[in-house]
């Protein structure tokens, strides 16, 4: 190999070698997937408890108060999560229990107790779409999503409030799942630092409507970031339609909560 060659080699292989850390670093070496797995992946406590609160906002502003109990332990890689409502007087006792699965394919277990019927109710497929008790929150909201049900794909990456983040664009995989979700796509803002997703664009299916989620608080309690206060908004191209924001207060982990507690006997029961 003559001199000339070797050098240009050599200046190939020092570009190479010092490139290489560049790409890796890249945001866009993840897929939208990867990220999305990542998501779902992180640290978010466990055997928790935490009171809620659901402030319904209608399009003049009016709001109604919900006061909630949450209880939330995992069961190996999945996940039980119980809701009892505590006031006003027409909600009190009502209870929803979720048992949100990690196996991709097999679909989330909900049920809800409606005191007034003393009836508790399995929420089916088909009726995830619907609003979780008059908010803008669908059933399917509930729980995480089956990531198989969805193709993501990283669209760019971007800032909001001074905090990278990417922007990843998710597909239902066909019509049963957007039927299911009550979404026929989603563009989802997910922050780099925790992989929180703070920010949600979702075009409810078969609707002219959008819902637009954000995150108004991000805590960081005992180590794990913790959603504390998010909104959902419906809106009908700039109309807002209603709203609804969700706060959690009082979070506590490793709190002494036995299995059975996780249970629609218990559901039944109340606290």
């Amino acid at each position: 190999m003559n001199i000339s060659r070797m050098l240009s080699v050599t200046l190939l292989l020092s570009l190479s070698f010092l490139l290489t850390p560049i790409f890796a670093s890249s945001g866009f070496a993840l897929t939208g997937l990867e990220i999305m797995e990542k998501v779902n992946a992180r640290d978010d406590g466990d055997k928790q408890t935490s009171d809620t609160e659901m402030i319904l906002i209608d399009k003049s502003k009016n709001q109604r108060v919900r006061k909630l109990r949450t209880f939330k332990k995992d069961f190996g890689k999945d996940t039980h999560t119980v809701m009892f409502f505590l006031e006003p007087a027409n909600v009190k006792d009502t209870g929803f229990l979720t048992y949100d699965y990690d196996t991709p394919g097999k679909d989330d277990d909900q049920w809800l107790y409606l005191p007034a019927l003393r009836k508790t109710k399995r929420i089916a497929g088909s009726d995830k779409s619907g609003s979780f008790m008059g908010s803008d929150f669908n059933f399917s909201d509930m729980s995480k999503r089956d990531l198989s049900d969805f193709k993501f794909k990283l669209m760019k990456e971007a800032k909001i409030k001074g905090q990278k983040v990417w922007q990843i664009e998710s597909l239902p995989k066909d019509d049963d799942v957007a039927d299911k979700t009550g979404y026929s796509k989603s563009i989802i803002f997910v922050r780099q630092d925790n992989y929180v997703a703070i920010r949600s664009i979702s075009w409810v299916y078969k609707s002219n409507r959008l819902k637009y989620r954000k995150v108004n608080k991000l805590e960081k309690i005992d180590g794990v970031w913790i959603v504390t206060d998010a909104q959902m908004t419906t809106k009908e191209g700039k109309t807002r339609v209603h709203s609804t924001i969700l706060r959690n207060n009082n979070v506590k982990f490793n709190q002494d909560i036995k299995d059975d507690f996780f249970t629609t006997r218990q559901l039944e029961k109340g606290m």
